[in-house]
This record gives structure tokens, sequence and C-alpha cells, in this order.
């Protein structure tokens, strides 16, 4: 079979929605109402489709959006998002995805974007296209009876206090907050109005309908917001009407530890709750050390999220900040992509340029994408035969220069 890939026409969003949905196995059908809210939110030049040469029909779909990625050191990154990305069960493996991708990543370059980032719904397939893990995720389920916590309810002593909010007012002071929170933390992406109004039911679509919440706030003795937690309880009670009730974390930011950890207490506080799921955390959140016994949290996920493609590894490397001082020269391979060559990383001054002197490291654009924002281990790695050591030293340098002292979380799952 041959099919034509480019960007879709608005009239076509009809046709790409379907064959989205059928990729993604879901039967729903789109409203007019859906088709409207996409099409005023869609770059359509940024939204490609392949189409079958003798049915006409749309048999694979993607997508990419403006985003930027918070670096160590809190410099903002141009990246170019990567998502709604669908084959039809009738058309995979005739590369149309590799089709999509290169015309993303040539146009990505064109605009000046130094990242491609993604969330990973299959591990094995992006790999392909240089892309790295670069985040990781864990989810905690809380026997709260079991922790010890005694009077759980405890604020820290810095005359901070819990306020609920509503809806309308997590959209005037999430966005600040976030701001906040993306300056600081690596791993976090930017977030539009749109998503706002999506994450607090102000917009939805038919096949994601918006899950009524509760919302608290976190502010300090001065009145200024520091953390903000969305969350959900069910309604379970036992047959001798004791309440069984488990609570969902769906977000928790927050900018400072004191928030942090007041917002936690605060979940743990709520009576009839006798369980508290986390919702995805960096895999070293505080949330299990605040507990008197930490084996009352159980893991109930531990996986990557953040996939990263260094597009323009110049402007990568210099982007970021570095633990300590070091000079490394690293060689790197990208079939068919922009970021091959040889570069010279000076930590210490936070500048790379692209040099001929001898290679003290030899790795691949993907596992470049992995040690990027600090998560990765250049140890384990080379361990794992995806990086070579030319230079004997250069591996614990790698380690001591690229690693962070928390790891980078992203929040966000696009």
């Amino acid at each position: 079979m041959s099919a034509d890939v480019r960007p879709i026409a608005a009239s076509e969003l009809p046709e790409w929605l379907r064959a989205q949905r059928i990729g993604s196995l879901n039967a729903a059908r789109g409203t007019a109402a859906d088709l409207a809210q996409l099409a005023e939110a869609l770059d359509f030049t940024r939204t490609q489709g392949a189409f079958d040469a003798d049915t006409g029909r749309c048999v694979a779909g993607f997508r990419s959006f403006p985003q930027e990625l918070t670096v160590p050191g809190g410099g903002f990154v141009p990246s170019t998002a990567v998502t709604n990305v669908s084959v039809l069960p009738t058309h995979r493996r005739q590369g149309l995805l590799t089709r999509m991708m290169a015309a993303e990543l040539t146009a990505a370059q064109a605009r000046g974007d130094v990242l491609s980032t993604l969330i990973a719904a299959e591990y094995p397939i992006y790999g392909r296209y240089g892309y790295g893990p670069a985040t990781s995720l864990a989810e905690w389920e809380i026997d709260l009876p079991r922790t010890g916590l005694g009077p759980r309810a405890a604020l820290p002593g810095d005359g901070g206090r819990i306020d609920l909010v509503d809806e309308a007012e997590v959209r005037e002071l999430g966005p600040v907050l976030h701001e906040r929170l993306r300056a600081v933390t690596p791993g976090v992406v930017s977030r539009d109005a749109r998503w706002w109004r999506v994450a607090t039911g102000a917009e939805t679509l038919s096949h994601n309908p918006y899950t009524p919440s509760f919302h608290a706030v976190y502010r300090t003795a001065r009145g200024e917001v520091a953390g903000l937690v969305r969350y959900t309880a069910d309604d379970h009670w036992t047959d001798a009407k004791v309440p069984q009730n488990t609570v969902q974390v769906r977000q928790l930011l927050a900018v400072t530890p004191e928030a942090e950890r007041a917002l936690w207490h605060f979940l743990f506080s709520i009576d009839w709750v006798v369980k508290v799921r986390t919702g995805y955390r960096a895999p070293d959140d505080i949330v299990t050390g605040l507990l008197p016994d930490a084996r009352a949290a159980r893991l109930l996920t531990a996986s990557d999220l953040l996939w990263v493609r260094v597009l323009d590894v110049v402007r990568a490397l210099g982007a970021r900040t570095y633990a300590v001082p070091g000079v490394l020269v690293l060689e790197v391979t990208d079939k068919n992509g922009p970021a091959g060559g040889r570069y010279r990383l000076d930590a210490g001054a936070g500048d790379c340029v692209r040099t001929e002197e001898p290679a003290d490291l030899r790795l691949d654009v993907g596992t470049l994408g992995s040690l990027y924002l600090g998560d990765g281990s250049a140890v384990r790695l080379a361990a794992l035969g995806a990086i070579e050591e030319a230079r004997p030293g250069a591996l614990a340098l790698a380690d001591a220069v690229f690693r962070t002292a928390r790891r980078p979380w992203c929040p966000d799952i696009f």
C-alpha cells in the first residue's frame, strides 16, 4: 500500500480524528463540539496525516505543538512536543510513522527548536528516532492507619495555612504557581491557558470529561500561594458503616518544602480516608519520608515518563548548568539526524562547541537525551553498552557533571 503523508486541511479534521480514535482503540465518535474545539486548538501546519492512495482515507496521524522544557539551572529550552501519534492496525509496519517523524524533526530544526519531547505510550518505538527516556515517575498507595502519624493534621510552624478553593480560583492562581515551579524544577514543561481550562473543567471533550475534584492551596504567613493540590475521593463504606475511602491525588505542585509537607499532611488528615494514592511523582519524592512507618507506602507504579530528543547539541548543552566543573569531549552518533558530531563541553563555563579533539565518550543521541536532565547515570549506561569510555575517568566525570541533586520531574502527560 502507498500513502500520502502531509499536513491536514481543516476540512480533513473529522477524518483525522476518526483515525486517531481507531488507532488508540477508542470507539467513541467525536461530536461537533469536539471538532470545533480541536480546530481552534490545533496548528494545522503541525498536524500531519497519512492518506491511503487507494481509498483516500486517513490511516495515520501525528501532531506537535510548541513547548518549553526546564533544564538544570532553571533555563527554559524551546522544544517541539510530539503527541497524538497513531497508525491504523491495517497500515502498521509500512514506514508511515518514520515519514511523519522525519517531516516533524526537519521542520523543528527549521523553526530553531533545540529539543523534541514526547510521552511514549510504547517503550520500544521512539529510540529508533533518537529519543531517550529522560525523567521517571513513581506512584504510591499509602495505608494511613499503618503510618503511625497519630493526630494526622500537622502544619509546619511557619504560620502557613491550607484553604479550599474552587476551579475558578485555580485558573487564576495555578498558572502563577506553575511558572514559579518550572523556574526551579528540571523536567517541568510549559502549560498554556487551554491546559488550565481543560484541567479545571472549563473546556471538555466528549471522550475526556472532567472529573469533579476538590482543590486546596497552601498559603504562607504572608498570604502567598506556595502549593496547590487537586484530589478526588471515592465513597466506600463497609457493611458495618465504617468509612474506607481512598483519596486520589490528581495534581500536587509546591514551590517550597514547607508547602509540600503541609499539603501531604493535609491529605493524610482528611476524615473518613484510610488510603491516599499519590498520583505520579518523582521517584525521590519526599512523601514516603514523611511517614513514621515508610512501609505504609506501597509502590504501585515505577516507569519512564518524558522522553527527550536532542536536535541542537551545542545549544542544548549550553542551556543547562552542571554540578561540578570539568571538560568532556562527546562523540554523538545520530543516524540520519542533525545531532551527530564531536562536541567539547566545558561544564565550569557552561559552554559547548563543536570540536575535532579526541573523544572522551562515545554515545548515540538517544543516550544523550537520557543524560540531559540529570536522571541517567553514565556509568550505568556504559554497563548497558550504551556509552563507550575512550578516556579513563570520563564516565565518572560525566556522572558528576550531569547528575542533579534531586531527580528531574515532569508532572504532565501530553
